[in-house]
């Protein structure tokens, strides 16, 4: 069975923002190997647009990013969306009845599957599926932007705290209830 973890950058006031704030190099590197580890990952439209990046190579590479690139493009990806269309290599277009799909997946596929963008985990987190939410706070204060969470969440419990790189902390929590 799949554990789906909704894991997300944020900064200290609960804002998120790719091009706001990015990862160091060594935080990076932590997220190449968490995405080797992965049994895929599920998408809404707009992550999975802003993830599209990694499929197609770029001649200012380095060495790191060609591995990111290479881990990502290698596991399978599910984009819920009622609009994406098509979706690219390696990925699946989930749309009609989601939740179905979603708990199907769940039962049938092995390992740790990455929930990525605020308003998919939203939904899947109403609907039970969210099973530990892995929060990465960055030391810088936006002030504005996308909330991390959509909306209310139940109650969660802290199972983990570590500092990943310097001046980031992974904060990890599972349903309350």
């Amino acid at each position: 069975m799949a554990k789906f973890i909704f894991g997300l950058n944020q900064s200290l006031d609960g804002y998120v923002d790719h091009q706001a704030f990015g990862p160091s190099a060594a935080l990076f590197r932590h997220f190449i190997g968490q995405v080797r580890d992965q049994a895929g990952m599920i998408y809404g439209r707009r992550m999975y647009e802003v993830m599209r990046y990694w499929d197609d190579d770029s001649a200012d590479w380095g060495a790191d990013e060609r591995e990111y690139a290479e881990a990502w493009r290698s596991r399978p990806k599910w984009v819920v969306s009622r609009s994406q269309d098509p979706v690219g290599p390696n990925a699946t277009l989930v749309s009609g009845d989601i939740e179905s799909v979603l708990r199907r997946l769940k039962a049938d596929v092995d390992g740790d599957i990455e929930v990525a963008g605020p308003v998919l985990a939203h939904s899947l987190g109403e609907l039970g599926l969210i099973d530990e939410y892995q929060l990465y706070v960055h030391p810088v204060v936006l002030g504005h932007g996308k909330p991390l969470f959509a909306g209310p969440r139940p109650r969660l419990r802290l199972t983990a705290n570590d500092v990943i790189d310097g001046d980031v902390i992974r904060l990890t929590y599972v349903p309350a209830g």
